[in-house]
């Protein structure tokens, strides 16, 4: 069978490509539905984008990599496509956008732009060869093989996190059958374990940190689990952190502290200290803070030297995880498709005509928040065009 563009993914990246690409656009994927992950995301509303969305949202051995494809489709024209197909949107916290009522409306709307594709589910990619004049795909749909002779291939079959919902290592095998390099690929925006479950009689217990980690901070919040440390700040430094490394956790950010404990100790002195910093932090973890640091008497005994020194603690609280919940539980994945072999501007690959890489697969990370759906959208939209345009 003959066809113009055989895309491998029925993602984000690939349904945005594939709405670029037009007619003899094949869509591939193992799933029994397309745009799995955008389904179950946000909680099921999906964080489509982020009203802030920007490079520096995003970590890559070429920091500059992903700019040409963010500024030529930007979060606006996302946005604008939302708006044209009249799905409800709120903004919550830090510019992140989701959907009113369901993830499902943008799975929706990607095939809506997209009347011209061939979707074909429960289809896995056998082999693919060069030829002459592209590419001959051979690919499998209930046990029936098909082969297919194509000029652009589009790679948009992402990373390793989430395997329960298929992720395999199959793009970087492309990748790497085609020449390209794969810079290590590791878990990312995921939360953090410890030995011995330090945190258990914590677990639930939420609290607003700022989280460091190899220079790197974010001011969210922090979740203590049974397992370790998770939240959208142990989720945001997770990859910036290395194993090994330990994170520093800072309590009291907002520079308050000092002042509000010299002041309980002239109002509220005959007070406990664990008594004024609940008021502040919560319960449960000023309990745990008490078997690690000095938080014995009242306040009104404190000198402003001791206060000093406790708040100098409470804001550099340093921990050492020995690892990561993994790919398991991953919202992405690290590394990738290294960009050198790439055009930023197309996403083609520099030695092998007709050959695409988009999304995930690629080493472009984005922040927690809507980044990497945006770099999902930029990057197809860039590829698609250039098809198009071919």
């Amino acid at each position: 069978m003959q066809a113009k563009t055989l895309i491998i993914g029925a993602g984000a990246a690939g349904l945005m490509c594939a709405a670029q690409t037009g007619a003899g656009t094949i869509v591939i994927d193992h799933a029994k539905a397309a745009g799995e992950k955008i389904r179950i995301s946000g909680g099921g509303r999906c964080n489509f984008t982020n009203m802030g969305c920007g490079a520096d949202n995003f970590i890559s051995q070429n920091r500059h990599f992903a700019k040409s494809a963010l500024k030529r489709y930007t979060q606006w024209d996302f946005i604008e496509m939302v708006d044209r197909h009249d799905i409800a949107w709120h903004e919550k916290t830090l510019g992140q956008l989701f959907c009113d009522e369901t993830a499902k409306d943008i799975i929706k709307m990607l095939i809506a732009e997209s009347p011209e594709m061939d979707l074909r589910l429960r289809t896995s990619l056998v082999s693919l060869d060069q030829t002459e004049n592209g590419f001959r795909a051979v690919i499998e749909t209930g046990g029936k093989q098909d082969t297919l002779n194509v000029a652009n291939v589009v790679v948009a079959c992402g990373g390793k996190s989430i395997p329960k919902m298929g992720a395999t290592d199959l793009g970087y095998k492309i990748a790497q059958k085609f020449g390209h390099q794969i810079i290590e690929t590791r878990p990312a925006l995921v939360p953090l374990t410890f030995s011995g479950n330090p945190f258990a009689s914590m677990s639930g217990t939420a609290a607003p940190v700022r989280l460091t980690a190899n220079d790197t901070s974010f001011d969210e919040a922090l979740l203590f689990t049974h397992r370790g440390l998770s939240g959208p700040a142990v989720l945001q430094v997770s990859s910036y952190w290395t194993e090994g490394d330990s994170i520093t956790v800072d309590l009291a950010s907002n520079g308050t502290l000092p002042q509000t404990i010299k002041t309980a100790r002239s109002t509220e002195g005959r007070k406990d200290l664990t008594t004024i910093l609940a008021q502040h932090l919560p319960t449960k973890l000023v309990a745990h803070l008490s078997t690690l640091l000095d938080l014995s008497g009242n306040v009104g005994d404190l000198s402003d030297k001791k206060i000093d020194a406790l708040v100098d603690d409470l804001r550099n609280w340093s921990l050492t995880p020995n690892g990561s919940e993994g790919y398991r539980t991953a919202e992405v994945t690290l590394g990738g498709v290294d960009t050198d072999g790439l055009s930023s501007k197309t996403m083609i690959s520099k030695n092998t005509p007709g050959l695409y890489f988009i999304g995930e697969v690629v080493d472009v990370t984005g922040w927690l928040g809507g980044y990497n759906f945006q770099w999902a959208w930029s990057s197809g939209w860039a590829a698609g065009q250039d098809i198009a345009g071919n």
